[in-house]
């Protein structure tokens, strides 16, 4: 009975038409590229070899080929002609003379040594110190480091030229002694001699005179090193400082015990660039008789001051920084 009412309800209700669903329409095909298809990793990469190859050309042409003529020329000596250089090969008594014939050579060179040997720690420590002062919170930050930055901007010849009283190639000379008795003021033997200190010892008193008569080229000297050791002050993580703090270590523990472990990479970095930058100094001895000798045509004479001078650049370099690094702190 149940069938057949079903069967009733089903022959009088209509059927529902059957809809036809939408056909997806087909994926249109890309356009063809013309040309050579290259992969987008590929095509960087060729973008990159593109711009480095600029690069290795300049420095071939530029940098290599002169290093390479000027070692060369250190094992010669040269005649100048018209349009043309003359070598004679000589090997290596151009180094024999500079170190055995010419004093003024290894004079200049144990002055530049010396120099760099009490200048360079000095510029360290005050380094440090400035950039831990201007890393405090205080106004006018942004001037006191702009101050301490300035050198290195305005740092030219002309300007130290200037400086040191020197305006011979300015056209005007008569302000240069005025300009420049501010920075070469004997400030510090008249308190010497107010103190009643100035003549106990001549090796001290020289020392003294030496190091503050040079104040002014240590400021001017520490401009990177303040930059470079004041970034690394500014990653010195917060979660040190709260340690230190919570374990109630003082001004003083946190210096040595954190600052410092920190910034020791920064102290090898500095250290390997106020080396660098004493030597290649153009007013020290040994770069001003390199120059005078090229500047007299001395080419294969003056190549191989230059090149033992590199040597011993080197020389210093490596026995300075493996004694260094020993006491750097690297975070792993």
């Amino acid at each position: 009975m149940a069938e057949t009412q079903n069967e009733a309800v089903k022959a009088v209700t209509p059927k529902e038409p059957k809809v036809k669903e939408p056909k997806a329409p087909k994926p249109e095909k890309a356009p063809k590229q013309k040309g050579m298809r290259i992969a987008y990793e590929r095509r960087k990469a060729l973008y990159a070899y593109g711009f480095l190859a600029i690069w290795i050309v300049g420095s071939l042409y530029f940098f290599i080929r002169p290093l390479a003529l000027s070692f060369w020329y250190s094992f010669n000596t040269t005649d100048v002609s018209l349009g043309h250089l003359g070598t004679t090969f000589v090997g290596i008594q151009n180094y024999i003379d500079a170190f055995r014939k010419d004093t003024e050579y290894t004079e200049a060179l144990l002055s530049v040594l010396k120099d760099t040997l009490w200048q360079t720690p000095l510029i360290i420590i005050f380094s440090i110190f400035i950039a831990v002062i201007i890393n405090q919170k205080f106004r006018g930050r942004t001037f006191a480091r702009a101050v301490f930055f300035l050198p290195v901007i305005i740092a030219t010849g002309p300007v130290m030229s200037i400086i040191n009283g020197d305006m011979d190639t300015s056209g005007y000379s008569g302000g240069a002694e005025a300009f420049s008795t501010m920075f070469e003021t004997d400030m510090t033997g008249a308190l010497m001699n107010f103190l009643g200190v100035y003549n106990i010892s001549d090796k001290v008193t020289d020392l003294i005179s030496t190091v503050t008569s040079n104040v002014f080229n240590l400021v001017w000297d520490s401009g990177i090193q303040i930059i470079i050791f004041l970034s690394a002050l500014q990653n010195i993580p917060v979660s040190a400082r709260e340690a230190a703090s919570i374990e109630g270590a003082t001004a003083w523990e946190f210096f040595w015990k954190i600052t410092i472990p920190y910034i020791s990479p920064m102290i090898v970095t500095n250290l390997i660039y106020t080396i660098v930058d004493s030597f290649i100094d153009p007013s020290n001895g040994v770069m001003a008789l390199v120059l005078s000798e090229a500047s007299n045509w001395n080419h294969g004479y003056s190549a191989a001051m230059a090149w033992a001078y590199f040597a011993i650049v080197i020389l210093a370099l490596g026995i300075v920084l493996p004694i260094i690094n020993k006491f750097v702190y690297y975070e792993v």
